[in-house]
């Protein structure tokens, strides 16, 4: 692992821009096309908003793995809820290939006690539900080339994003390139939508994926303690 020179960064967010041009253009999400699964998302103005201890969410149809949330780090949230683990970590992040609760792809921007972008896989074959899966099987992977986010202090706005094609994922923090890596037989045989995850903080923020596909039918929404 080592951190990008500035003609590597370059060439990174160029190779990003090109796939972007590619893609299809992609728009905000609403409220109504979110499962939150845990904690509450509600709107404020032309934002959604979240203030609760933790919270999960996923689109309720599937699109391309290309996704990004522009948010204002509002301070932690009023009461905090450990992880698993037992420590007190505040974040914000997307869920990529969310086939369910406990099967699925996490990039997070860490914003205390450290300051960094965290890729995880969490892998729990046969089971579907945090009932089931707790806070187990969870990967971290290592990247090929990383970069330092900016730290997050209340009332900085942010950009956070994420793009999958095929193994291959690159995750920028305002632009630019956090983390770059194959997460291949990590993530092998995971399909399913995009979504995002927060940890002991409060946000103002925007949330864009690819438009809703033709001809798709939404999934049942469950809610859950977490995962």
């Amino acid at each position: 692992m080592r951190t990008f020179s500035p003609v590597a960064e370059s060439l990174v967010i160029a190779l990003a821009c090109a796939a972007q041009t590619q893609a299809q253009v992609l728009r905000p999400i609403g409220a109504d096309d979110l499962c939150v699964s845990n904690g509450e998302i509600t709107r404020q103005g032309g934002e959604l908003k979240i203030d609760t201890a933790s919270s999960r969410a996923e689109l309720r149809y599937p699109t391309a793995q290309t996704v990004e949330i522009r948010f204002t780090y509002r301070g932690p949230s009023y009461a905090d809820k450990p992880l698993a683990s037992g420590e007190i970590r505040r974040q914000i992040g997307l869920k990529l290939r969310a086939f369910n609760q406990c099967n699925l792809v996490y990039a997070m921007w860490h914003i205390e006690p450290d300051t960094r972008v965290a890729v995880s896989v969490k892998r729990n074959p046969g089971m579907s539900t945090h009932e089931q899966c707790l806070a187990n099987g969870y990967v971290n992977l290592g990247p090929t080339l990383s970069g330092t986010p900016p730290p997050i202090t209340p009332g900085s706005p942010h950009v956070f994003r994420a793009e999958l094609h095929g193994a291959e994922l690159l995750v920028t923090a305002d632009g630019h390139p956090a983390w770059r890596g194959d997460i291949g037989s990590a993530a092998a045989g995971l399909e399913g939508p995009v979504g995002l995850r927060t940890d002991n903080a409060r946000f103002s923020f925007s949330y864009f994926a690819e438009p809703k596909p033709l001809g798709t039918i939404d999934e049942p929404c469950i809610h859950s303690a977490g995962d």
